[in-house]
């Protein structure tokens, strides 16, 4: 982790940004920016805990920091020095340096959109930054910070990370987003090489469609199936195999269609694996809601119950509220007063299957992309899977995680997501680099494989004097090996 921080001259960059070093500090903010990186890759905590866990890695050898710098006080002090202004200078300054570092390749990105459940105080009015929205993790009692995410095709690499009140939806907050990409991106790409833009269609909208015309840029993106029911209905046999190679079991048939204020270039695509995964769920969902319709409707038959009519119909709805179960659960409330009150219900299997035949497995496409083969669009959307893997990790709370966050004002809070996004960014070029020479692990098994490598001091006694320790590594799998060797660990090794 320190290492790929140091290829990127991360701790510089930052100090530039930050500006002259205070005289009472004892390490400079981009210093305590880097700890703070390392940190959440490899153990996230709070600050008040960061010394402690400190004193257990052989990181003092890598960053000679006093143990009385490592205390929470002096990280807020270093997060103090830095504004929205510095932050985004830094975040472009290390996106050109990963691009030129590792090579990135830069013809696609995908963008998608989270947000991030705090324990902030409902008074606390500090922070606009974190507002009650539409809480992507269920936690609508917590006020919430939304982040936008745009990650390279190749490797997932997180180039933007823009932070947002997480009252606002996807919609408004694509053109920000992209404007910040567009700037990034003209920055260190070559004057000739066009961007294609990944989303989905939560960010739709003809607006956004628009700007991406006008900021230059291409895109693919889906559509609700929902809205072209003529699409939906086609036969299976219209639809051919794509790309049996590389995609097994995907079908789809092209053509174009009205989306969003114009004629566009669309692909209907039908996934086996899709359409298989979808079943299975909607069997649970089905079995769950008839299985808690039950429970009611025997509530019901023994006549205990004082809930009127109108109370028992609202749990009915809430019972058949998840997608699709209107289509194929009916249900029929009799009686007027509480006692009298009956329900039965039936599960409609020609319903079903016509359901399953509809909508099972398939995605409908959008692109500006009008020469592009087919499975490159495909692929181009699938793409976007590296965005969604980003939140993903950003919500383990063991590794990579954006939480625990004890901050309680916008600016700080504007400070951890941007090294929140850093940590990412980093714990995503160490699997590419892994990648790359034939070890292709998940973030959390490449780190578990990282930490087996440990280091210990033996004591030998001496015959007068203090005893004599020698550092030295603890014996190593042939994965570890591997590792050790592709990222140069022996520039950190104990010198025996």
């Amino acid at each position: 982790m320190w290492g790929v921080l140091e290829r990127l001259g991360y701790a510089g960059i930052v100090d530039e940004a930050a500006g002259a070093r205070r005289a009472d500090a004892s390490a400079s903010v981009g210093t305590y920016l880097a700890l703070a990186c390392a940190n959440r890759v490899v153990a996230p905590r709070s600050k008040l805990a960061f010394a402690d866990w400190w004193a257990t890695t052989a990181g003092d050898r890598l960053a000679r920091v006093p143990w009385a710098a490592l205390d929470h006080r002096r990280f807020w002090d270093a997060m103090d020095a830095l504004d929205q202004a510095a932050l985004t200078v830094i975040e472009r300054r290390l996106a050109a340096a990963m691009a030129a570092e590792f090579g990135l390749g830069l013809s696609g990105m995908a963008l998608d959109m989270t947000n991030f459940a705090t324990f902030i105080d409902s008074g606390n009015d500090r922070v606009p930054i974190a507002e009650r929205g539409h809480a992507k993790q269920k936690r609508t009692d917590l006020r919430l910070v939304g982040l936008g995410l745009v990650v390279t095709r190749d490797g997932g690499i997180p180039l933007v990370g823009h932070a947002y009140p997480g009252n606002r939806n996807d919609v408004t907050i694509f053109p920000e987003v992209v404007d910040e990409l567009v700037a990034r991106y003209r920055a260190i790409a070559a004057d000739d090489q066009e961007l294609t833009v990944v989303f989905d269609a939560g960010q739709n909208s003809a607006g956004n469609f628009a700007h991406l015309a006008d900021a230059g840029l291409q895109f693919v993106g889906s559509l609700p199936p929902s809205d072209y029911p003529d699409l939906l209905a086609l036969p299976a046999r219209r639809l051919t195999v794509i790309d049996a190679e590389r995609f097994p079991g995907l079908t789809g048939y092209e053509t174009t269609a009205e989306a969003l204020g114009a004629r566009r270039r669309v692909l209907l695509t039908h996934s086996g694996t899709l359409h298989a995964r979808q079943s299975r769920g909607f069997d649970q969902t089905t079995g769950k809601a008839t299985r808690k319709l039950a429970e009611l409707a025997a509530r019901l038959e023994r006549g205990r119950t004082r809930r009127d009519r109108a109370a028992v119909e609202a749990d009915i709805a809430k019972i058949t509220r998840p997608r699709w179960l209107n289509r194929v659960l009916t249900t029929t409330l009799t009686g007027d007063k509480p006692s009298q009150l009956r329900l039965t219900w039936t599960v409609d299997e020609p319903a079903r299957r016509e359901l399953e035949t509809e909508l099972f497995g398939k995605r409908i496409l959008v692109t500006s992309r009008d020469n592009w083969p087919v499975p490159e669009v495909v692929a181009g959307y699938r793409s976007q899977s590296g965005a969604e893997a980003g939140f993903r990790q950003l919500k383990d709370p063991r590794v990579v995680s954006f939480s625990p966050m004890h901050h309680w004002t916008d600016q700080k809070i504007r400070v951890h997501v941007s090294y929140c996004v850093t940590a990412l960014a980093v714990a995503r070029l160490m699997r590419r680099q892994a990648r790359q020479h034939g070890l292709d692990l998940s973030v959390r098994v490449l780190l578990s494989e990282l930490a087996g490598i440990q280091e210990t001091v033996l004591l030998y006694p001496s015959t007068g004097g203090r005893p004599r320790a020698r550092r030295m590594l603890t014996e190593m799998t042939l994965t570890q090996q591997r590792l050790y060797e592709i990222f140069g660990l022996d520039r950190y090794a104990p010198a025996r």
